[in-house]
């Protein structure tokens, strides 16, 4: 069906309706109850033939939250027979008010029997439905459940698409929450004209357009992927949207989705930097991986623009090249191409660095839970790959995790490992440390310092690394310099609430214990310096988190680190793009010593729908 971009004209809600207060929860409901003193105006919807701007109400919770509903009248805009089966309808009586959404998701729970077109009136219960369930924090969404439809005719003409582009999408993202309420966004008015979340909450469920738009997430392996109707919102050179602040979150993003299943139209791989031609038309969804979501009926066409993979340079004579690289659960089980793969990357792309440290390294047979934790065919396996890819015959160094007391994947023992090219830098062996057995610092001459243990963990006993992988700890000798370096992948931002929460801010929970891991390894790097103020220290891996973090700050506190990643302009720092948001997670940080260097987030994955993993690698090359 075809339809064209409109302003709508709306007539005046039911002020007997927007009487009806929703009050109670449960379950993934948001549940509503209405006194006696409610009924009378109840009783006046009922019998007044509530319209959809009714349900939907000028806040998030509707009005008529736990009430029936009946013969609510709309044509229908989508159908989907997957997942939540369902389908959305649009009342064509629109009213007045900007802040009320004219259509509403129809759940059904088994394949719908309307098609779009069909004008319906539906019967049922009007409820909140939060995806992730009440404690994920996210937004809810409002719906029509058990319901009870009547097609009234067929091959009508769709409503008029509301026009999502940069001229509609406000540039503030959200109206603080309500402090009254635990911080929450769910009763405030809402303001489509001053908040982009507003906007695009007064228009949930509702059919929306969007036209020519950049593809700043790259599909993913759930058939979807972002765009921003924004081109120029902190946009960087490669085409991707960038996150550099908290507040900062990027207005235009929205995520795309179609609404016919997969066997029967497979969905468009696009990269960062592609363009998602034409129009993209369908109902304006919210779920639990994404919030806000155009199910698409029409689907745009995806024109490439070729991004390309980056090489860094090579180092030059006298400088040594550090680098990370989380491989997302490396184990021999793993297809021999994954292993090719990441170690053509690591020849090619990272110019085969003199020192890499590697995340994520799992035991010899990976998630089989049996005791392993051993990584020594993991890492031959590896190492034999880049050798074969031309690179060169590293040497390795790790200390092997206790079994499952390190998170990951139950059974893998992910763990980070020192490779280094003995052609090029030599490592201090010093009483190799065990899982549980801390290395520390202790002087060395008049004024050096050396670990205790080399390779060794950083204070594995500190309940900041329960359930986390323990930092790694290394002398390595460069050209007769010593270079500490201290391998990390702290704690995920698992249990974080998304930018979409209902709570704004949203709560990043996960935030508490990569604090106490940045003190604990900021703590011994001032070990190190206060024997030997001028010694090159570097501290790099999968940080988890932003380089404008309380993490990252911690990292560096009393000035002993610098967030190398900050010496990019803005517009470069990211290795990891989630929802459509370029973000920093890799970093690494180099101590006063270490005064020039040149850096490198080097985008090889982030970016694109091929990954050999979902982080890119970063490269330090410095003269100690």
């Amino acid at each position: 069906m075809a339809s064209s971009p409109s302003t709508f004209g709306r007539p005046h809600r039911s002020a007997a309706v927007a009487a009806v207060l929703a009050t109670a929860l449960a379950g993934g409901l948001v549940a509503g109850t209405a006194s006696a003193a409610d009924s009378d105006a109840t009783g006046a919807a009922e019998s007044a033939a509530v319209r959809i701007h009714d349900i939907q109400g000028t806040t998030r919770i509707s009005p008529l939250n736990g009430q029936q509903v009946a013969g609510v009248e709309g044509i229908v805009t989508g159908v989907r027979t997957y997942g939540s089966r369902g389908f959305w309808i649009q009342d064509i009586q629109a009213d007045a008010d900007p802040a009320t959404s004219e259509g509403v998701f129809v759940y059904t729970g088994s394949v719908p029997t309307v098609a779009v077109g069909d004008a319906v009136t539906v019967s049922g219960l009007v409820s909140e439905y939060v995806p992730g369930g009440l404690n994920s924090g996210n937004q809810s969404v409002t719906q029509i459940t058990k319901p009870t439809v009547v097609v009234v005719s067929s091959g009508n003409a769709l409503p008029d698409a509301a026009v999502i582009d940069a001229r509609h999408v406000p540039n503030r993202y959200t109206q603080d929450g309500d402090a009254n309420a635990e911080g929450s966004i769910n009763g405030l008015a809402l303001n489509p004209r001053r908040y982009a979340l507003d906007f695009y909450e007064s228009l949930e469920g509702m059919n929306v357009r969007i036209g020519t738009s950049r593809v700043v997430g790259a599909t993913d392996p759930y058939s979807e992927l972002w765009v921003t109707v924004k081109p120029r919102e902190h946009d960087s050179r490669r085409g991707a949207t960038v996150y550099g602040s908290y507040t900062s979150q990027n207005t235009g993003r929205l995520q795309i989705q179609q609404l016919a299943p997969i066997s029967q139209q497979p969905f468009p791989k696009a990269d960062v930097g592609d363009v998602l031609s034409g129009a993209t038309e369908g109902p304006l969804d919210f779920n639990q991986y994404g919030g806000y979501t155009l199910v698409a009926r029409t689907l745009g066409t995806v024109e490439s623009r070729g991004l390309q993979r980056e090489r860094t340079r090579p180092q030059r004579r006298g400088e040594l090249a550090i680098a990370t690289y989380n491989v997302e659960n490396l184990d021999p089980g793993d297809p021999q191409e994954k292993f090719d793969a990441l170690a053509k990357a690591v020849v090619e792309n990272l110019s085969s660095p003199d020192i890499l440290t590697l995340e994520e390294i799992q035991d010899d047979n990976g998630t089989k839970n049996d005791g392993t934790v051993s990584a020594e065919e993991t890492l031959k396996k590896f190492t034999a790959a880049i050798t074969a890819a031309g690179g060169p015959s590293y040497h390795w160094r790790g200390v092997d995790p206790e079994n499952n007391q390190d998170g990951g994947q139950p059974g893998g023992n992910i763990r980070q490992v020192f490779l280094f090219n003995p052609e090029r830098v030599s490592f201090n062996d010093r009483a190799a440390g065990d899982a549980v057995t801390a290395t520390g610092v202790e002087r060395e001459g008049r004024r050096g310092a050396a670990l205790t243990h080399s390779p060794g963990r950083v204070d594995p006993a500190n309940a900041a690394w329960e359930n986390s992988r323990k930092p790694l700890a290394g002398e390595f000798v460069f050209r007769g310099e010593k270079v500490f370096v201290i391998a990390n992948h702290f704690g995920s931002k698992g249990g974080d609430e998304s930018l979409t929460s209902h709570h704004q801010p949203p709560v990043r929970s996960s935030e508490a214990k990569r604090l106490l891991q940045a003190q604990a390894v900021n703590g011994f790097v001032k070990d190190i310096l206060a024997l030997d103020r001028k010694a090159n220290v570097v501290v790099l891996g999968d940080i988890n988190d932003f380089e404008f973090s309380q993490t990252t700050k911690a990292l560096s506190e009393g000035r002993v680190l610098y967030p190398a990643i900050k010496s990019l302009p803005r517009s470069e720092r990211y290795s990891y793009v989630y929802q459509g948001n370029a973000q920093v997670l890799d970093q690494i940080l180099t101590s006063p010593g270490i005064r020039h260097f040149s850096y490198d987030s080097v985008h090889i994955n982030a970016e694109f729908a091929e990954q050999n993993s979902d982080h890119d690698p970063q490269v330090l090359r410095f003269r100690p």
